[in-house]
């Protein structure tokens, strides 16, 4: 078998280990759809190649207002590798303590906000404590990690706890323990890693049915569309509708913020 068949299968078994968390995306989706029919926001959080995945969401065709990307440039921009801005110091970033904290400090967050914090391991500091940060403000908490890569792995916390340990709903992408899927003979070391494909398979489900959620509910998701579909203007039109409705839900997140009592 070509390696490329060998990955493609390797695919399938991904797409099925997700198809078996329906009834969990759907849950997901529910509690998700309903803090954006609050007029509230589902916060989204990775760190890494996990910034990926909050891309995915929102905004991109096919998505609509309702998320807060949470992505540090520090936790995430890799595309130096090398040098100022390099991979080593953002991966040292990740493990730094009191940092989600610091991020949090800027939104003015509410109960009814709920959150999907993303992370392969489940193992890196920041995730962890912006899970554990969510939960301390009554947010309810989705987890999306690969669950043989965490249950493999050793926590960075000081006290060993992941963040699946934060979390109300754990997803899991289907990915093996150290993520690469390929072994080639003679290389000790596999390739290609499937966590990526399966979080993007977790985030477009959970997509899909908070919008029909929406849409049942008179909220019909103000969608960025082509123009090749809904025509030129009615795509100006909804890409401005929608970034609008954005701006205004992010308002939200920091119209009081420093206002309450014990903030600093």
């Amino acid at each position: 078998m070509s390696v490329t068949k060998e990955y493609l299968a390797k695919g399938k078994e991904i797409i099925s280990v997700i198809g078996e968390q329906e009834s969990k995306i759907q849950e997901v989706a529910q509690i998700f759809a309903q803090s954006i029919l609050n007029g509230r926001m589902v916060h989204l959080f990775g760190s890494g190649h996990s910034r990926m995945m909050v891309e995915e969401m929102w905004p991109r065709y096919g998505s609509f207002p309702g998320f807060n990307p949470i992505v540090e440039l520090s936790l995430s921009f890799h595309n130096l590798v090398v040098g100022a801005n390099g991979q080593r110091q953002a991966m040292f970033l990740e493990n730094v303590s009191g940092l989600a904290a610091r991020i949090l400090r800027n939104f003015d967050t509410d109960p009814r906000d709920t959150a999907l914090v993303i992370s392969s391991s489940g193992c890196n500091v920041v995730p962890i404590e912006m899970a554990e940060e969510f939960q301390k403000r009554k947010i309810k908490v989705v987890a999306l990690v690969s669950k043989l890569h965490l249950e493999g792995s050793t926590s960075k916390k000081s006290d060993g706890k992941k963040l699946t340990d934060f979390a109300n709903i754990v997803l899991d992408t289907g990915a093996p323990l150290g993520d690469a899927m390929i072994y080639l003979d003679g290389l000790d070391s596999p390739v290609s890693p499937g966590s990526t494909l399966g979080g993007v398979l977790l985030v477009n489900c959970i997509k899909a049915e908070v919008a029909k959620i929406l849409h049942e509910n008179g909220k019909s998701p103000k969608v960025l569309s082509s123009g090749k579909i809904v025509g030129e203007k009615r795509a100006v039109d909804l890409f401005e509708s929608a970034y609008d409705e954005h701006a205004h839900l992010m308002a939200k997140l920091y119209q009081n913020v420093g206002n309450k009592s014990g903030e600093n």
